[in-house]
């Protein structure tokens, strides 16, 4: 029923290749991805015989453009995270980390022998990337981090440090370290197979269960020069990154929404009680209504993001903006979703409560939603409240 939420006729806003993108997309979602989903999630594992099919549908780092990536534009990658996320958060999270947390830092810093090294086997999903960033106790200051590098005299680096919450850690080949350098911060592209570099699972979830999520340990990493990205030092490298990923999850979450929607919506007009369909009462109509109103604003704000961020005026509190608004009301239409659905709607037959679970999380990473309120108001006033 997803094709049928476009309340304000958005389709005639998209390019006939936008459409095909997000049809190609949906009918993947729909045909490999639904039937299975619910069971990785109670199992707890990702659908990792997904990944050469994501891969072969140019979904890997679609939106950069050579060594063997799509090209896609801004909103065409938007409306595939839309879809994977209207399977699950688990798998446009494995996505956007790939593309926009791993490939898109090598695109845009690396040299072009790193660039030649890693983005085409990650385009093809042969080499999974993660993002390394949060640590345990620095989410919302990255700043703040303790992972060290340091200068070895033969040349190369020494890393040392943890990081928490990482998505695809027991996945990947190679690891984005973000890491202080003689105070400086630097990112450090790392193989995963390298002496004193540990993944450990995190296993003990209700959220994303169908995502790896990770510690990583790096306990005197060495590794040479040509791990370095040359392009960028300071918190801009890392920021960047998650600029590029939160507007995908802004449209992302969009499809949670949507999933979430047409299930109470078609449940309610089945559901009888007191003589009538449930959705023919006024208390159920109002949720739907609440429902569609706010995945209408959301299709609007993130097309309208995304269509600035083709045309290079997007700015950073523009995505905090649609990230903040979007997983807010997603997750508040999950939790009404639910309510319609009853007893029913802890049922893992039906999807709401895994998206429910799951968007608690998509509204804590990549910047909660009062960090990004915060980001707003210093927007907003000039003055910095983070302090």
């Amino acid at each position: 029923m997803a094709e049928s939420l476009d309340f304000y006729d958005l389709d005639s806003e998209l390019s006939d290749e936008e459409r095909m993108v997000r049809d190609t997309v949906r009918r993947f979602v729909d045909d490999e991805v639904l039937p299975i989903i619910a069971e990785h999630y109670q199992n707890g594992t990702f659908p990792e015989d997904l990944i050469p099919k994501i891969a072969e549908l140019g979904l890997l780092g679609a939106n950069l453009k050579g060594y063997g990536c799509a090209g896609m534009g801004q909103v065409a990658y938007g409306l595939i995270c839309q879809e994977l996320e209207r399977g699950d958060s688990g798998l446009r999270s494995f996505a956007s980390v790939q593309g926009s947390l791993c490939m898109y830092p090598i695109h845009a810093f690396g040299s072009e022998e790193q660039k030649q090294r890693w983005l085409p086997g990650m385009a093809a999903g042969e080499i999974i990337g993660c993002f390394g960033l949060t640590e345990p106790d620095f989410g919302s200051n990255p700043a703040g981090m303790i992972t060290r590098a340091e200068a070895l005299p033969g040349g190369g680096y020494r890393i040392n440090g943890r990081k928490r919450w990482i998505t695809n850690g027991n996945l990947a080949k190679v690891a984005i370290i973000w890491a202080k350098l003689d105070g400086e911060i630097h990112g450090f592209l790392v193989p995963t197979e390298t002496s004193g570099f540990t993944a450990q699972k995190i296993e003990d979830k209700f959220s994303l269960r169908a995502s790896v999520t990770s510690e990583l340990i790096l306990e005197d990493v060495e590794v040479g020069d040509d791990a370095l990205l040359p392009g960028v030092k300071g918190l801009r490298g890392p920021l960047s990154c998650l600029t590029q990923a939160r507007s995908g999850i802004a449209f992302g979450v969009i499809g949670a929404a949507m999933a979430c929607y047409d299930c109470a919506l078609s449940y309610a007009k089945d559901r009888v009680q007191f003589s009538r369909p449930i959705a023919g009462y006024q208390l159920v109509q109002n949720k739907l209504v609440y429902m569609l109103t706010e995945i209408t604003k959301a299709q609007l704000l993130s097309l309208r993001l995304m269509r600035l961020k083709e045309q290079g005026k997007m700015t950073p509190p523009q995505v905090s903006l649609a990230k903040r608004n979007n997983c807010e009301h997603a997750l508040a239409i999950a939790r009404i979703a639910r309510d319609i659905l009853g007893g029913n709607g802890i049922m893992f037959e039906y999807p709401i409560s895994r998206h429910m679970l799951n968007l608690e999380t998509v509204s804590t990473y990549e910047g909660t939603h009062d960090i990004h309120t915060l980001i707003l108001g210093q927007t907003i006033t000039g003055i910095p409240a983070f302090e």
